[in-house]
């Protein structure tokens, strides 16, 4: 397998690293998809006598894998690299930070369903996949209870080998299993905060202080600081480390969190995958809504509030996009990105890092939030 880390690959002022060390994320996606198929390939071969039902889910299994940034893969990878400069054997640690986009699959998957969101990335979500065929054959019972039910499933399924994955990555025993701590405090604390975030949309809450603990638990720790904690931990990384990495991580995942509520209301859907505007059409109560019905004008605010959750169409989007960004929520969204992402990169620059681990996750930084709304 082609290292994700090669000598001479691109030019050092172009990837910002020391001479003969460069980062070359296309190759690590590839090496991550290619891990991710082969594993999924290698669990349709076991559940093969099952039959077509079982191969239907498999098939979905291998398109819930299928495309993204990685960047929880990559901050497991840099993790690790962040206390040991080489890597011995680069397959099993690759295959160790797949098991976080497996983990990452089984929330969307489950997110899709609890949201009743349509699409991801472009194409039907499981619920809505499963569904369709069910109309599309004919079959007794309710498709969409039938649409649910394997959306569940599947995010079971996809939970469940994660665990494997990483338990069966090829890397040592304990530091597989000091590794697999913060892989159970991620899942942990990423299903709470999902739970945290339902709870809240149900009781129609939009409390600032509230949305930022839900984004930080259902997101910001697993999309940043724990992936980081697995690959140090995978390393044989100490409590400095550790605490090094949250001091970059965390900050770094609330801002990358904070850039996705951007996008989920301003991004354009042929970059996005989803709907314009689905955020607002799903009822989300995210930190960008909460600062605006407190900023909004009495009659905006109760305006916005009623709409959430609503169908909406293109100039319903656009209305309440204007009051959003009229009230100055949209702009404090993005200050306050600016002002964790500062508070995350002076951590960096502080950390007891290699260069080369500072600059890529220097430079995972600055993609993970600055997405083109």
């Amino acid at each position: 397998m082609t290292s994700p880390l090669a000598a001479g690959s691109a030019s050092p002022a172009a990837s910002g690293l020391a001479p003969g060390a460069v980062w070359d994320p296309p190759a690590f996606r590839d090496a991550v998809q290619s891990t991710l198929m082969g594993f999924v390939d290698e669990q349709g071969r076991r559940l093969q006598e099952l039959g077509g039902d079982a191969a239907r889910l498999i098939d979905e299994a291998r398109r819930s894998v299928t495309g993204g940034k990685r960047f929880r893969a990559s901050f497991c990878y840099w993790g690790f690299r962040a206390v040991e400069d080489d890597v011995a054997d680069e397959p099993a640690l690759v295959r160790a930070a797949s098991a976080l986009e497996l983990l990452h699959a089984s929330a969307l998957v489950h997110d899709d369903y609890m949201d009743a969101s349509d699409t991801r990335r472009g194409r039907p979500a499981t619920h809505r996949a499963f569904e369709a065929q069910h109309r599309a054959e004919g079959w007794r019972t309710d498709p969409v209870q039938y649409g649910a039910a394997a959306a569940i499933l599947l995010g079971d399924l996809l939970l469940s080998w994660s665990d494997e994955m990483l338990r069966t990555c090829g890397l040592s025993d304990d530091r597989v299993r000091a590794a697999l701590h913060w892989f159970d405090t991620t899942r942990s604390e990423v299903i709470t905060g999902q739970f945290l975030d339902v709870s809240i949309q149900a009781r129609g809450e939009s409390d600032v202080a509230e949305a930022m603990r839900v984004l930080r638990y259902k997101s910001a720790k697993y999309s940043v600081e724990r992936p980081l904690h697995v690959g140090a931990a995978l390393a044989g990384g100490g409590p400095d480390v550790l605490e090094a990495l949250t001091g970059f991580g965390l900050p770094l995942g609330e801002a990358f969190q904070l850039r996705d509520d951007l996008l989920g209301v301003f991004g354009d859907p042929d970059v996005t995958g989803k709907p314009a505007g689905d955020d607002l059409s799903e009822g989300k109560r995210t930190v960008l809504v909460a600062l605006a019905l407190e900023a909004a004008p009495p009659a905006d605010a109760a305006r916005l509030e009623n709409r959430l959750g609503s169908s909406l169409s293109a100039s319903d989007v656009d209305a309440l996009r204007e009051v959003i960004e009229a009230c100055g929520a949209a702009a404090e969204v993005e200050r306050r990105i600016d002002r964790l992402t500062a508070q995350s990169l002076s951590a960096l620059d502080a950390a007891p890092f290699g260069a080369p681990a500072r600059a890529v996750l220097r430079g995972l930084a600055v993609e993970a939030t600055q997405r083109v709304v």
